[in-house]
């Protein structure tokens, strides 16, 4: 059985969740690891019993692929450093810092004959998979994705918008097919200084109307997808791998004589079975078969352009009021208005 030699680099939490998979998958094999910090990386390399390099030169003369688990200054040297040696590479999201980043990776990447993977790992999640098979034959009206998390443990070196927000546009772009006509944003900072709440409208040339809102200072940690159809209500729970399709529900008030009026509400309701299976897992077996049977990832370099450009534009909204409203705190209140070109 051939097997894919892959390294990682960056063995910060999600780098070590990476290495963790690659051990348990059949046709790869953990070759290297290469980490800015020598100590960690050497720690992590001993665990699974693989080298350690401290330049990334000579872990890329020792690998078929990698994964890029880096902070997200440095995706856009790393991989086109990896695709200058050949090397397929999946790289966490966001693809790279800018724009003009992603847009020259993405030309390079789609210029040769390697696989560029971008980390969007909600895609691999089975509760999503399983929510597009249910919404497939549906006449979808609304959509409205949450991701709400505690402020302790979050990534703070960059906004809301691109620690959390950027998973629920990547899978709004997926579930619409097409890029937005129009955006609508709004966003507050309660403890980073930059934005930590955002709630953001899509408007989509078919009709159906997105919202999304992000947080990092709530205290219950949701993922989810809500979808309101003609046919029926689905709730989606991404965290718990649940899936719920509410069809006829009825509402009805009682009058139970001396206990009062009450309200009863009756529907079908659909408990849709979702595999237990990990997405990290189901993410990197994708990446590795992509490698081995030379098909293209279903989470390309563009997909990952097209999500930052987005993530990009809803930032900017956000900012364009920027309204001193307590003194020295910074507070973002701002409704903005703009339209999204999509690229030729």
């Amino acid at each position: 059985m051939r097997q894919v030699r892959v390294g990682v680099i960056g063995t910060g939490t999600m780098g070590q969740r990476h290495c963790r998979v690659y051990a348990s998958l059949r046709q790869a094999q953990l070759a290297g690891i290469c980490d800015a910090a020598p100590e960690v990386g050497h720690q992590v390399a001993q665990q699974y019993d693989v080298p350690f390099y401290r330049d990334v030169e000579d872990l890329l003369e020792h690998v078929d692929a990698v994964s890029l688990a880096t902070p997200t200054p440095l995706h856009f040297d790393l991989a086109m450093r990896c695709l200058a040696h050949g090397v397929h590479v999946l790289v966490e999201k966001p693809i790279t810092e800018t724009i003009e980043q992603a847009e020259m990776l993405t030309q390079v990447a789609e210029s040769s004959n390697l696989v560029v993977q971008v980390g969007h790992i909600e895609r691999f999640n089975p509760a999503y998979i399983e929510l597009k098979n249910v919404l497939e034959n549906m006449t979808v009206l609304a959509i409205n994705l949450r991701r709400l998390s505690p402020y302790a443990g979050s990534n703070t070196d960059v906004d809301v918008v691109l620690d959390l927000m950027v998973h629920d546009i990547d899978l709004a772009l997926d579930l619409m097919g097409q890029e937005p006509i129009s955006v609508n944003a709004y966003g507050l900072t309660a403890c980073s200084g930059t934005v930590d709440h955002a709630i953001v409208y899509l408007g989509f040339a078919s009709g159906p109307l997105l919202t999304m809102t992000a947080s990092r200072v709530t205290e219950q940690k949701v993922r989810s997808i809500e979808v309101t159809a003609l046919e029926a209500y689905v709730d989606g729970d991404l965290l718990n791998k649940n899936i719920s399709v509410h069809r006829r529900t009825i509402g009805q008030y009682m009058n139970h004589n001396h206990r009062g009026v009450k309200y009863r509400q009756e529907s079908i309701v659909e408990r849709i079975h979702v595999p237990p299976l990990e997405p990290l897992l189901l993410e990197l077996q994708h990446f590795v078969d992509c490698i081995l049977q030379g098909k293209p990832a279903q989470v390309s370099a563009r997909d990952g352009l097209k999500a930052l450009r987005l993530a990009t534009v809803i930032r900017d909204a956000i900012r364009e009021r920027l309204v001193d409203m307590h003194g020295e705190t910074q507070a973002y209140e701002v409704k903005a208005h703009q339209t999204i070109m999509s690229p030729a």
